[in-house]
């Protein structure tokens, strides 16, 4: 069977359990999940020998550092995994919620209840976590899911699918509610994006060229988002000690991952009170920072060229600009920023407030590291990715943003006059 036919017998047998996952009550998910998550405890060093497989691969590639990153999984990151499982568990159900309720004056009772999205195709890079975010909360919220994880996970993530679908099979849910795609081959990611019949949205987690590919030739709807280009904004009523804190952990924790800073703006009137301490901060880090003309003559900044700015670098390298206030930062991030996640430093809370109502990002923060940027952080268990589109889905997309909803109309013989 050719790849092309593959994929679609994948996406028909999505379709065909669709049904059942949407009518399984929230106590049958909750005990997949839990088999799940203690099948992947079990299997733990065979998830880690796959994934060393994996980074070998990578390394003989070439694979940057932060893509590394992003590739391991330790046995630390995997029982973080798992306690994501568990908090997915802890979620109340998404499905069958009635969000809004009222009556007519001509007697209609009508109210708006929440039901799953169908098949969700999920195509993602060098992220194996991604497996079981993705199939963990498709499942929660009654979908089917189909992975196509990147050549570079492949071992890890077949080694953690495969742990999924046993605990699928111990809770009596069909092995097909949760899909992954046996094969490197590029073709499967055009395959699905033209399975239209069988799969309701793409989400494509990964490099910007692989997001533009997926919206250039889907057939199917998309949630995505292209670039994480965070910025941070140190203002001039800014708490220095915050403001180190909160800027070396948003660019250092782990560069490699969307919600990391790529680019800090100084208001121009306290780079001098402001702009050392926390140069000599990040440099302790070992960033690379390259920074507009103000800042050359700081020691370790190098002179940014404008490329620099609109850049998402995905490593210890950090772009620096300085702005005429709160209005020149806003116009910077409008310019440069992918409304993705970007935030303010000040201890002014009007001038917090004019940062978030102007700016359109998805994701705006006060005083808050850019590295929050995550759906399990927001209290959604997880995340798939992060929307920074505004149809339907926006910013971290949870179990409930892998929902949709119907109306429920009832009367008494009632009749339109």
């Amino acid at each position: 069977m050719d790849i092309k036919a593959q994929v679609e017998r994948i996406g028909l047998n999505a379709k065909q359990v669709v049904s059942k996952l949407s009518l399984a009550s929230i106590e049958i998910k909750n005990e997949a999940l839990e088999k799940a998550a203690n099948q992947i405890q079990s299997s733990m060093k065979m998830i880690i020998d796959a994934n060393q497989k994996d980074l070998i691969e990578g390394t003989k590639k070439g694979l940057s550092d932060a893509m590394l990153d992003r590739l391991e999984l330790t046995s630390a990151r995997l029982n973080d995994l798992i306690g994501s499982m568990h908090d997915i568990i802890s979620l109340d159900d998404p499905v069958n919620q009635i969000l809004a309720e009222w009556t007519r004056p001509s007697g209609l009772r009508i109210r708006r209840i929440s039901t799953p999205l169908g098949v969700i195709g999920i195509i993602f890079e060098s992220r194996p976590n991604v497996t079981i975010d993705a199939a963990s909360l498709c499942l929660k919220s009654g979908n089917a899911s189909i992975l196509r994880c990147g050549s570079d996970s492949f071992n890890t993530s077949h080694q953690l699918h495969t742990c999924f679908v046993r605990g699928l099979v111990e809770a009596d849910l069909p092995e097909a509610s949760t899909q992954l795609i046996p094969s490197r081959d590029r073709q499967a990611v055009d395959a699905m994006l033209g399975l239209n019949r069988y799969i309701d949205v793409i989400v494509p987690r990964g490099g910007k060229n692989l997001v533009e590919l997926v919206q250039r030739r889907a057939r199917v709807p998309v949630f995505s988002h292209l670039e994480g280009i965070c910025h941070v904004y140190v203002d001039k009523e800014a708490d220095l000690e915050k403001a180190v804190r909160v800027v070396v952990n948003a660019k250092t924790r782990r560069t490699g991952i969307c919600g990391a800073m790529e680019c800090l703006l100084f208001d121009r009137e306290v780079i001098g009170q402001l702009g050392k301490p926390i140069i000599e901060a990040l440099r302790d880090k070992d960033v690379e920072i390259r920074g507009s003309e103000e800042f050359v003559g700081f020691d370790g900044v190098i002179p940014a060229q404008k490329s620099d700015f609109g850049k998402e670098f995905l490593a210890n390298i950090l772009a620096l600009n300085a702005v005429d206030g709160i209005d020149g930062a806003i116009e910077h991030i409008r310019k440069f920023g992918s409304g993705h996640t970007d935030a303010i430093i000040t201890e002014n809370d009007q001038t917090a407030a004019k940062f978030m109502t102007e700016l359109d990002s998805a994701i705006l923060m006060q005083n808050v590291s850019t590295q929050f940027a995550d759906g399990n952080e927001f209290g959604m268990g997880a995340e798939i990715g992060i929307a920074t589109g505004k149809i339907h889905a926006r910013g971290p997309v949870g179990i409930n943003q892998l929902t949709s909803f119907k109306y429920l109309v009832e009367g008494n013989g009632i009749i339109r006059p």
